[in-house]
């Protein structure tokens, strides 16, 4: 296919925390609201003069300096921030906010604060951490607006004036729909027989509205889908169409590693994924928007560490009826190393989808930076891809 106009400029992005468009909205004298977890309400850290970026650590190699402060059990995201965070790379960020998604998280943004890696020369830096509901319900909502009031709000207007009235939230939330429509518009060429675009070229777009103030992307994305209701598609098929699904997934050369081994990916159900990461959030006239916001995130979320039987059990059939819709042949489920709640949902998961809605599983653990680990997570991705192959000539897939 044809490149894309853009993606060499989303890749550039990606390659540093600190990336040119950070720099241009503060060069605009607006404030960095640096967050952890996608159970952080977005359009909150977009409020006024804010925007919300969302930490990764591009290209991680050695993280033996945030192992020392936090052990080799702890799952490589957390360390891999740590590490990034120790080394400067986040020193744009105005603030931090960590909701307790994870305690290893938690503890990474803890070790930050005391290791004064972040805010030496703002003195209204902030850090907050946030409690978030384990069930979802009207408690669970409740909760949530309690702590998203508590520690986003109140703090951003107390340290940097930001504008947190209901007007502002909604015209927020606005920003946020438009891009979110955005993303599904252009993701939705992946249900096609012959797709228009490529998974790793739509996660490197995804990728982007996390870690950019959405506002200086909005432009760019509308031509990219623009540029693809034209754009041919390859006339070479994919051996088999995969959904991944899983735990952070800020590492585009997972995907580009699964698809030069023959499987297209097709869905992205996983932390800095669209599904549903990049639902819009729609807004009624009767109730104030911050109500309905934790509302949407309390109900539509699909992190595995909410714990009602709902939930538990919804989460598998999301996952189910992602496959059907985006015409999977299997699906591969992943997380990163030492990711306590995604083991056992990867667990749990991969069981159920296999026996009880017949999918082909491939169930792994990968390093934060795949590049540590290529050789072997391609020979079990090719192995899989075989295996669809053979059940697919036998009459096994529905």
């Amino acid at each position: 296919m044809r490149d894309l106009k853009y993606l060499n400029y989303f890749e550039n992005l990606l390659q540093v925390a600190n990336n040119e468009l950070i720099q241009k909205a503060q060069s605009e004298g607006k404030i960095c609201v640096a967050y952890v977890c996608e159970n952080t309400p977005e359009p909150l850290m977009d409020l006024g003069n804010a925007f919300g970026v969302r930490l990764h650590a591009p290209n991680t190699g050695s993280m033996d300096i945030a192992t020392y402060y936090m052990t080799s059990l702890l799952c490589e995201t957390s360390r891999a921030l740590l590490e990034r965070a120790i080394e400067g790379g986040f020193n744009y960020a105005d603030c931090v906010i960590a909701p307790d998604g994870c305690t290893m998280m938690n503890r990474g943004v803890e070790n930050m604060e005391m290791l004064h890696t972040m805010g030496k020369d703002k003195p209204n830096f902030f850090h907050q951490y946030m409690e978030i509901p384990l069930k979802a319900d009207d408690n669970g909502v409740n909760l949530l607006k309690v702590q998203c009031t508590n520690h986003i709000l109140k703090p951003l207007q107390e340290k940097y004036g930001i504008d947190v009235s209901d007007a502002a939230i909604r015209e927020a939330v606005a920003q946020y729909n438009e891009v979110c429509r955005l993303i599904r518009a252009i993701g939705d060429f992946r249900k096609e027989d012959k797709p228009r675009i490529t998974g790793y070229e739509f996660h490197v777009i995804t990728l982007c509205t996390y870690v950019c103030p959405k506002y200086l992307l909005i432009d760019k994305l509308k031509e990219t889908l623009e540029e693809l209701k034209t754009r041919e598609p390859d006339e070479k098929p994919w051996r088999a169409r995969v959904a991944v699904v899983g735990s952070e997934g800020d590492d585009p050369g997972f995907i580009k590693l699964i698809e030069e081994s023959g499987a297209y990916v097709c869905a992205d159900r996983f932390c800095f994924g669209s599904l549903p990461g990049r639902d819009p959030i729609e807004l009624n006239d009767e109730e104030d928007a911050l109500t309905q916001v934790c509302r949407a995130y309390t109900y539509r979320g699909q992190c595995p560490r909410m714990m009602n039987m709902e939930k538990v059990y919804g989460r598998k059939q999301y996952d189910y009826e992602i496959a059907k819709e985006y015409k999977a042949d299997g699906l591969i489920f992943e997380q990163v190393k030492f990711c306590d709640p995604w083991a056992y949902e990867r667990l749990n998961a991969s069981v159920m989808l296999r026996e009880d809605f017949n999918y082909p599983v491939l169930s792994v653990d990968r390093p934060y930076n795949i590049a540590s680990s290529v050789g072997q997570m391609r020979t079990r991705i090719q192995a899989f891809v075989e295996s669809i192959e053979i059940k697919r000539i036998q009459g096994g897939l529905k």
